[in-house]
């Protein structure tokens, strides 16, 4: 039986020993050196059958913002194929080998997709090199780390970085984290403490498991969820723990803003750096502990003036201010506590808050545009600035047109 079974199996050997070499000639064809490699309409299949992890640039030559992407490509690249899960820098010139980028949807440039296993997602995050790093390092993590002593606990910590915040289950069952590790896996770190020290657990600030210690490096932030784990209170500690206590608004966190449906309380500061303003901000940090279900955000209006404005501020109003923003059209002023006087500013406010959950508040629309108005403007500006370079290249072109009989280069026109 064991003959007759070889007898029939080996005339499929040579085909079983070429597909075994060709396996291994696709994986040795790509460097892994960390180079940025070139793909073209074929090789590039190949590349995604032989790499794991493969983050693409879809360029075209002419696209000035695909220039500027370029060095920071070459300098993330060497890091990113170094990690424990390397990950392959690659780009396709989307403009000549039109197929690959019609299949994958590729309309603009650049457009930057990582490749799981073949799989694409979009990266849409920021282009520069040490943030191309820092989130493609998250893309290809586990949703969820398992730490099996203080030693693993310590390098999750470290390796995670401070850019992510960081929720780790101590005695808290694995599967009751899973669902949330998948659902932000973009947004956070997760992971569970099989087994930590006593000394662990004074550094982590609990006394007791299960607990789940939230963590924000930036900000130096942490605080601890004891339960219950049941129904939506675990999912609103870690909803409302992706944000830190006190949020520095700015065109990045503003954008974070956007997946959170609380309303902000929202400290409106001369200068958010200087002195002053660093101990109203510990002050807030308190409140916003004990008011979970509002975020607590901050402005100087030396650091954005535009955004500031919107709120009524000029160079004579008497700061700092607070008010409860809608995150849209309108925000409430309490009445009585328009202005945080010097003093106990704690008690300050603690009336705002009452006032406000009182209902003792006067509406008013901002003077600009919406939340998303505004997200979409700081867009728009920059497609506006566009529009009128390539108005002003198709007048210089039908100039020249009018001068020359010879046919504009197709390439121009496209640009």
């Amino acid at each position: 039986m064991a003959t007759t079974t070889a007898r029939a199996l080996q005339p499929l050997l040579p085909l079983f020993l070429l597909h075994i070499l060709l396996l291994s000639s696709a994986s040795e064809e790509f460097p892994r050196d960390g180079r940025v490699i070139e793909l073209d309409d074929s090789s590039f299949e190949a590349a995604l059958g032989a790499i794991d992890y493969l983050f693409v640039d879809f360029y075209a030559p002419w696209c000035g913002h695909c220039k500027r992407l370029a060095p920071e490509l070459e300098e993330a690249a060497p890091v990113l194929a170094g990690l424990s899960e390397p990950i392959i820098v690659a780009k396709v010139n989307a403009d000549k080998y039109r197929k690959i980028g019609s299949k994958y949807g590729v309309d603009g440039f650049p457009t930057l997709m990582l490749f799981i296993h073949g799989v694409p997602i979009e990266y849409t995050g920021s282009r520069k090199a040490d943030s191309l790093i820092r989130n493609l390092n998250k893309f290809v993590a586990p949703d969820v780390s398992i730490l099996e002593s203080d030693a693993a606990i310590k390098s999750f910590v470290e390796n995670a970085g401070t850019s992510f915040p960081m929720f780790i289950g101590f005695g808290v069952n694995e599967s009751l984290i899973a669902d949330h590790g998948g659902k932000y896996k973009k947004r956070a770190w997760f992971a569970v403490a099989k087994d930590f020290s006593e000394d662990l657990m004074v550094t982590y600030d609990f006394d007791k498991v299960p607990a789940l210690v939230s963590l924000h490096p930036k900000y130096k932030e942490q605080s601890v969820f004891y339960g219950p784990f049941e129904g939506s209170f675990l999912e609103d500690f870690v909803r409302q723990s992706l944000l830190p206590l006190t949020v520095p608004i700015n065109t990045e966190t503003l954008k974070m803003l956007d997946d959170d449906d609380r309303k902000v309380v929202l400290a409106i500061l001369e200068d958010d750096s200087d002195e002053n303003s660093s101990q109203l901000v510990k002050v807030l940090r308190s409140a916003a502990n004990a008011n979970r279900d509002l975020v607590f955000g901050y402005v100087g209006v030396k650091q954005w003036d535009e955004f500031v404005e919107t709120f009524d501020i000029s160079k004579s109003s008497q700061l700092p201010k607070l008010i409860v923003w809608d995150r849209n059209e309108e925000y409430e002023v309490v009445e009585g506590s328009e202005r945080l006087e010097e003093g106990d500013q704690a008690s300050q406010i603690s009336q705002f808050l009452e006032g406000y959950r009182a209902g003792r508040t006067t509406k008013k629309k901002v003077s600009g545009p919406s939340f998303m108005g505004f997200l979409n403007s700081l867009v728009s500006l920059n497609s506006l600035y566009i529009l009128i370079a390539v108005i002003a290249l198709l007048g210089v072109m039908m100039y020249f047109a009018g001068q020359d009989d010879t046919p504009q280069v197709r390439r121009a026109h496209e640009e």
